[in-house]
C-alpha cells in the first residue's frame, strides 16, 4: 500500500509543479520515451533471433544436400559436412 501512497504523492507534486496544463503533455513525452526504450531494449533480441534463423536454415540447406549425395552426418561437424558436399559435388562435375 505504500507505493501507491508514494506514488499518489509524486503525481501530486507534478501536477502543482507542471500545473493541470502541462501534465497531458508530460504524460504524452514520457510514453513515447518508454516506447522508445522497449524499441531499443527489443532490437538486439530480433537480430540475434534473425541471425540463429539464418544460421539454421543455412545449416538445413547443407544437411538435405548431404542427404541428396548420400554423405554420412551423424556426429559430424557442419563444416566437414560442407567440404564433403563440395568434395562430391565436384566429382560429379568432372563424370
Amino acid at each position: 500500500m505504500t507505493g501507491n501512497t508514494e506514488l499518489l504523492f509524486i503525481l501530486f507534486i507534478v501536477l502543482l509543479l507542471f500545473g493541470g496544463r502541462k501534465l497531458p503533455e508530460l504524460a504524452r513525452s514520457m510514453g513515447e520515451a518508454a516506447r522508445e526504450f522497449n524499441r531499443a531494449t527489443q532490437e538486439p533480441t530480433r537480430y540475434v533471433d534473425e541471425k540463429v534463423r539464418k544460421e539454421n536454415a543455412e545449416r538445413q540447406a547443407i544437411l538435405d544436400a548431404a542427404k541428396k549425395l548420400e554423405i554420412e552426418v551423424e556426429g559430424r561437424d557442419i563444416n566437414d559436412i560442407a567440404q564433403d558436399i563440395v568434395k562430391a559435388a565436384s566429382k560429379e562435375e568432372s563424370f
